[in-house]
This record gives structure tokens, C-alpha cells and sequence, in this order.
């Protein structure tokens, strides 16, 4: 799986990536340094049992307060500080590794690239808790 997003598909790369969310049986980890509302958003279209962690360089007030907001109401999303990765990954079921080139919540703004990474996720997950 591998493609390209051109400006102005904004709803196609959306339904894209949300199409990834809801296929996760088990765990979501995202790593995006530029995470708003929007991404809380689209991961309330997980299935009820499955988690989600977002790693992002930094967790602001605002990010802060919309996680509250969102984890009274939806299944709880943790969200953790990393700041040593430049791309976008998203990890599903601890197996499938996506590489994504924009943030999602700009996704579709400008072009980016998509791709599924033939490897094992513990590469990636391993630094994360390192």
C-alpha cells in the first residue's frame, strides 16, 4: 500500500486514514508532532476496545484541555511526549506500520505520501519508550 495525495483531496485522504483507524482491532499508536482537535476526531471512528496513543513533541494547554473534553465523553486517548521523530507513523495492531508524510490533520492541504513499512513495529516502538 502506497500512493499519493495531491492538494485538494483533503476528503479522500481523510476517509483514507479513518479507513486505517477503523480497521485496528487491538491498539493505535500515532506519532505526529502536530496534533489538534481534529486528530482526537478522527480517532473517535476506532472500535470501542481498541487503544490509541499519540506521541507528539509537545502537549499544549489548549491539546490538554481538548483531550479532557474528549476523554469524559469518547474512549480515553493517552497521549505522550516524543520529540525525535521528523515523519508521521501510524502503527495498528502492533504489526502494521504506516508511513504518513503530512499530519493528519492537515491531510490533503498539500501533496504527501502514504506507505505500508515492510517492518517489525517494535523498531519503532522500542525507541519510543526508550
Amino acid at each position: 500500500n502506497q500512493g499519493i495525495f495531491f492538494n485538494g483531496q483533503i476528503f479522500d485522504a481523510y476517509v483514507f486514514v479513518s479507513d486505517l483507524i477503523k480497521s485496528a482491532k487491538k491498539s493505535i499508536i500515532l506519532i505526529d508532532n502536530y496534533v489538534d482537535e481534529s486528530v482526537l476526531n478522527m480517532l473517535t471512528k476506532r472500535a470501542e476496545k481498541v487503544s490509541a496513543t499519540i506521541y507528539t513533541h509537545k502537549i499544549s494547554k489548549q491539546l490538554q484541555q481538548d483531550l479532557q473534553k474528549h476523554n469524559s465523553q469518547y474512549p480515553a486517548i493517552q497521549i505522550k511526549t516524543y520529540s525525535r521523530s521528523h515523519d508521521r507513523f501510524l502503527i495498528l495492531d502492533e504489526k502494521e506500520v504506516y508511513h504518513i508524510g503530512a499530519s493528519l490533520k492537515d491531510l490533503g492541504k498539500k501533496w504527501f505520501a502514504f506507505s505500508k513499512i515492510d517492518i517489525s513495529s517494535n523498531l519503532l516502538t522500542n525507541k519510543l519508550e526508550s
